[in-house]
């Protein structure tokens, strides 16, 4: 029985897909639930599975082609099995045997290979059965533009690779496409800058009582909440759930000519991915806990390094958290995730000097940034959310009281 395999069926947010990486070619035995080909959002990467044991049939999209949602894509045979090659004698003619060593090879992999000129069998494979997958061949092409040009007639045909004339100065380009997530990105950091009035608010926060009252129960957390570790983003989150209840114009959006108040607080944390900056949410974030927080927060940020998080756990939000300071940024103005209002930018912890009641102290200081859309949120407003912010941060146990 022939089986389509088609493409998931995207939301509305997200248009289309395109063809990352094919796991299998056409003839190739496949099992049930096995990884057939990798479809790239501009969120996500999407992972599609054989529905059933059998062989692929046909490939219907090859690597870089765009789909949309539930377009077909291939065809499985259900229950088939690889056919034998066909003896000689059978055939009536001639039958060159295949080396036992010659490299198995994605098509993806195969077109970089040829448009770069890179012999198949000098490339090591890291897939399964040593296959030679995409970024094997990418490995191959960058090691060779970093290795000395033998005529400059190469480089004529490479589309990936620029130099310049002085083929001994060593100053070397590369071109490469931009990646759906990045252009996504490129387009929402550009309309968020030419389609609201952003503004920035700052202030610092004295990080001293959060860190001590950190330093006294982590390790009584952890035990208590299965190796839940505690860290800072679960006060910073609850501190803005908080707060949001306090302005709900900053946990609103805009809807064209409408404004949409949201009774619900959808909290997006920014973490980092091999592919970029990706904002999954903590959805009701105002029913969680700081230990059911950190728990979301670490499990996002394993998926976003393993490529598994899912379109549904990056759609939506109301108000989100970036954290600069992991990667030792002292102050940032972040922008606007539309149709959100408002983001909170957190900072690297610094001591400084600073005075509390006529004495200079050193204090482990943290600068805070709030970037609102000033359509929608007053300056008094974005000024008194981080006030408020900046109060329960200084005194944890009015997060825990709701004071």
């Amino acid at each position: 029985m022939t089986t389509e395999i088609k493409a998931p069926t995207l939301p509305e947010s997200v248009p289309d897909g395109t063809i990352a990486t094919w796991h299998k070619k056409a003839g190739d035995a496949v099992k049930r639930d096995e990884l057939l080909v990798d479809i790239e959002t501009d969120k996500v990467v999407i992972e599609v599975v054989s529905p059933a044991d059998g062989v692929l049939q046909k490939i219907l999209k090859s690597a870089g082609d765009t789909i949309v949602s539930n377009e077909l894509i291939a065809y499985v045979e259900s229950g088939a099995v690889v056919a034998a090659a066909p003896t000689a004698s059978a055939a009536g003619v001639k039958v060159e045997a295949v080396a036992a060593d010659e490299p198995m090879l994605s098509p993806a992999a195969k077109k970089i290979a040829e448009e770069n000129g890179i012999s198949i069998e000098s490339v090591k494979g890291s897939g399964k059965n040593g296959r030679v997958t995409k970024e094997d061949v990418l490995e191959a092409v960058a090691r060779k533009s970093t290795a000395p040009a033998t005529a400059p007639t190469a480089l004529a045909s490479t589309p990936l690779l620029s130099r310049n004339p002085d083929m001994s100065s060593g100053r070397i380009e590369e071109r490469v496409p931009m990646s759906r997530l990045r252009a996504k990105v490129a387009e929402r950091l550009l309309q968020a800058s030419q389609s609201t009035a952003m503004l920035t608010t700052f202030n610092e926060v004295d990080m001293a009582p959060v860190m001590a009252l950190r330093n006294k129960y982590k390790d009584m957390f952890e035990k208590s909440h299965d190796g839940v570790r505690l860290g800072f983003m679960s006060f910073f989150v609850r501190a803005s759930v908080e707060a949001l209840k306090r302005f709900p114009a900053v946990n609103a959006s805009i809807d064209g000519n409408d404004i949409v108040y949201h009774g619900y607080q959808d909290i997006g944390v920014a973490v980092s991915s091999p592919r970029g900056l990706v904002v999954p949410v903590l959805r009701n974030a105002d029913h969680l806990s700081l230990a059911q927080v950190e728990a979301q927060i670490r499990e996002f940020g394993l998926k976003a390094q393993d490529g598994k998080l899912s379109i549904d756990e990056m759609s939506g939000g109301t108000f989100t958290i970036s954290n600069g300071g992991v990667f030792g940024s002292l102050l940032s103005t972040p922008i606007l995730n539309p149709p959100q209002t408002a983001i909170l930018g957190m900072h690297k912890i610094q001591d400084r000097p600073v005075a509390i009641n006529g004495e200079v102290k050193i204090r482990p200081m943290m600068y805070l940034a709030l970037s609102y859309d000033h359509r929608m949120i007053d300056g008094k407003e974005a000024v008194q959310f981080l006030v408020t912010i900046k109060d329960l941060l200084e005194d944890p146990a009015r997060i825990l009281l709701e004071i």
